[in-house]
C-alpha cells in the first residue's frame, strides 16, 4: 500500500517572505527556480524561498506561476490563499528582455554613414 506524496506547500512565512516546504527533488527545483525561487542552507536543510521586498503582487505571481508549473508536472502542490495571483488572472512567466539586434557588419556600418 502506497501512500501519497507529501504536497509541496508555497506559503507566506511568519516574516512575510514566501517560502516552500516540502519535499522537493530536482525537478520541483528546476521549476522553483524559474520562477525565482532562492535556495539557502541552514542546520536543518534548504530554505527554499523568494528574494525578498519584491512586492506582494509580483511574489504572489510567481508563486502562483510556480504552483502551476508544479501542478502541471503533476506535483500535488497547496498554494497559501494569501499568495492568490493579481487581478490580471492566470500567472504570467516573466516578461524577457526585448531581443537585441545582431552586430551590424562594418558593410552595414560604412553604408548608414554614407547615407549621413
Amino acid at each position: 500500500m502506497s501512500t501519497a506524496p507529501e504536497p509541496i506547500r508555497i506559503t507566506r512565512g511568519r516574516g512575510g517572505q514566501v517560502e516552500v516546504e516540502g519535499t522537493v527533488d530536482s525537478l520541483a527545483w528546476q521549476l522553483l527556480s524559474r520562477a525565482g525561487f532562492l535556495s539557502e542552507p541552514t542546520l536543518n536543510g534548504r530554505w527554499i524561498r523568494l528574494p525578498f521586498d519584491m512586492g506582494e503582487d509580483w511574489e504572489n505571481d510567481r508563486a502562483a506561476w510556480a504552483a502551476q508549473m508544479l501542478a502541471t508536472a503533476r506535483f500535488t502542490v497547496q498554494l497559501g490563499p494569501e499568495l492568490s495571483p493579481s487581478a490580471s488572472g492566470t500567472p504570467q512567466p516573466p516578461a524577457m528582455p526585448s531581443q537585441i539586434s545582431p552586430p551590424r557588419t562594418p558593410e552595414a556600418l560604412r553604408a548608414t554613414s554614407r547615407r549621413t
